[in-house]
């Protein structure tokens, strides 16, 4: 007989979203020009990351997520864009009404996300910007990368 053994999705969880903040945005801009308005507002850099791209399976394809990151320099924080949506599919689909997923991890990911949730507001082509919890997004696994 042999052992089987289970994939811990939760302790997964915990781990990967261990110091963080999610921000909702919906802005109608494309992935490349949303970044670079992000970048001019911000004074970032995110980047394309192919490599974290997340792949999911749907009616027999495979569906790919763009992430773009930007990682400051000695800061000890990091930051994530998901396009949460691409060809009719979404990512999320408990939010269906977000086009990003801006993941801030930090050692204050909360009162970042505040100040960040607030300066987007500010942003004339991001119709909504709000904090989510992440205890409530059932999907929370498609974003482990």
């Amino acid at each position: 007989m042999s052992a089987k053994w289970t994939l811990d999705t939760l302790a997964m969880q915990e781990d990967f979203f261990a110091d963080t903040a999610l921000i909702g945005i919906a802005s109608a801009l494309p992935a490349y020009r949303f970044c670079w308005l992000l970048n001019k507002h911000f004074n970032m850099q995110f980047k394309r990351e192919p490599e974290l791209d997340v792949c999911l399976q749907s009616t027999g394809r495979q569906i790919y997520f763009p992430i773009f990151q930007y990682i400051p320099h000695l800061s000890g924080t990091k930051h994530l864009i998901y396009k949460l949506k691409n060809d009719k599919e979404t990512l999320l689909p408990e939010a269906k009404q977000l086009d990003y997923l801006w993941m801030i991890q930090s050692n204050s990911p909360d009162s970042d996300a505040q100040a960040t949730t607030q300066s987007l507001r500010d942003i004339q082509d991001i119709q909504l910007a709000q904090i989510l919890a992440t205890d409530k997004l059932k999907s929370l696994d498609h974003l482990i990368i």
